[in-house]
C-alpha cells in the first residue's frame, strides 16, 4: 500500500487535477498493476481531491438595468405565451461545452438550441433568431439575466422581433 502511495503522492504534488483515472493511467505506465478503485480508494485514504477547472461566468455589472419579473403570479396557458431561455455547461475531459436551450414555458417543448466551446453571445443570438423566425416573438421572455441576455446583441435582436 505505501508503495502505492508514494508515487500518487508525488504526481499529485506536480498534476494537482489528476483525478483516480489519470492517476491509474500514470502508474500504469510506471509500471504499477493497479486498478482505478484501488487508486480511488488510496486517494481517498490520503485525502486527495482533484482540483478541475470550472466554468467560466462572468459577475453582472452594477452598473446593468435589472428588468422586472413579469412572471409573478402569471399562468401559461397557451404556446408562445412565455418563453425561457437559460444556458447550461458541459464538463468534458479538457474543458466545457456551453449549451443554451431556448423553451416554450406552456409546453414544455425545446424551440431552439446551441451547442459553444465559448461562452460568447453568438450562439445565444443564433438561438433566439432561429426560435423567433421559426415559432413568432412570444408575449415574455425569461431569462436569468446573466451576462449573455444583457449584452447588445441580444437586446436589438429582440427590438427586431
Amino acid at each position: 500500500m505505501i508503495d502505492l502511495m508514494r508515487p500518487i503522492d508525488a504526481q499529485f504534488l506536480e498534476t494537482p487535477y489528476y483525478g483516480s483515472r489519470q492517476m491509474t493511467r500514470h502508474l500504469r505506465r510506471l509500471g504499477h498493476d493497479v486498478g482505478r478503485k484501488r487508486v480511488r480508494r488510496l486517494m481517498t485514504v490520503m485525502r486527495l481531491r482533484a482540483i478541475y477547472q470550472r466554468p467560466r461566468t462572468t459577475v453582472p455589472h452594477p452598473a446593468h438595468r435589472k428588468y422586472p419579473c413579469l412572471l409573478r403570479d402569471l399562468v401559461s396557458d397557451r404556446p408562445n405565451q412565455v418563453w425561457c431561455s437559460d444556458i447550461t455547461y458541459i464538463p468534458m475531459r479538457k474543458g466545457f461545452l456551453y449549451l443554451v436551450s431556448i423553451m416554450d414555458w406552456s409546453t414544455r417543448e425545446v424551440l431552439s438550441w446551441r451547442l459553444s466551446n465559448t461562452m460568447d453571445s453568438e450562439f445565444c443570438i443564433e438561438a433566439l433568431q432561429e426560435a423567433l423566425i421559426r415559432y413568432g416573438a412570444p408575449e415574455i421572455f425569461n431569462t436569468d439575466q446573466g451576462s449573455n441576455s444583457r449584452r447588445p446583441g441580444s437586446r436589438r435582436c429582440w427590438k427586431r422581433a
